[in-house]
């Protein structure tokens, strides 16, 4: 009998099964391991969302001013859209104002220099419209610039029915 020689079949088998057992032990691991800019950017998303709170419930228009890149669009729950300048213009007139917003199951999600924000809000003050209080649920999307600066520039918010309710 002579020395057994591997046949190019058996050898790519191995290879594949080596791979795939080096894949398997090694993603994990790394899937596992924060990324400590990205700890950073969620602690300043919070921060952001915490400070756009703060100056709804206190017309703070520089707050605001400062929060919104200059081509954020609004859509507001009655389905309007609203801009930056709309925005800070109808908290300034006091046309619209919040006595309260508690926020609760808020989740950020990261896609490379963009941000999403999804919450549940609380909600009761007045707009242009009327009154307004109950639940919402609204998403924000923040974008980072080249210098690293996160800005909003997009929000919708979404009035939550109850089933079997009237619209």
């Amino acid at each position: 009998m002579g020395m057994w020689k591997p046949t190019l079949r058996v050898e790519w088998k191995w290879r594949l099964t080596l791979g795939v057992l080096l894949l398997v032990v090694t993603v994990p691991v790394q899937a596992g391991v924060p990324h400590p800019e990205r700890r950073e950017d969620r602690h300043t998303i919070m921060r952001m969302e915490e400070a756009w709170r703060n100056a709804l419930l206190n017309a703070n228009t520089a707050a605001m001013e400062s929060l919104l890149a200059d081509d954020y669009m609004a859509i507001t729950p009655n389905g309007t859209l609203q801009s930056k300048e709309q925005t800070i213009a109808s908290l300034k007139s006091g046309l619209v104002h919040f006595d309260r917003i508690e926020t609760t199951d808020r989740k950020v999600r990261f896609y490379g220099s963009t941000a999403l924000v999804r919450c549940r809000a609380e909600v009761t003050g007045k707009t242009a419209e009327g009154e307004v209080s109950g639940s919402y649920r609204y998403t924000r999307v923040y974008a980072q610039d080249t210098k690293g600066t996160w800005r909003i520039v997009s929000f919708e918010a979404n009035r939550i029915r109850e089933p079997g309710k009237p619209q």
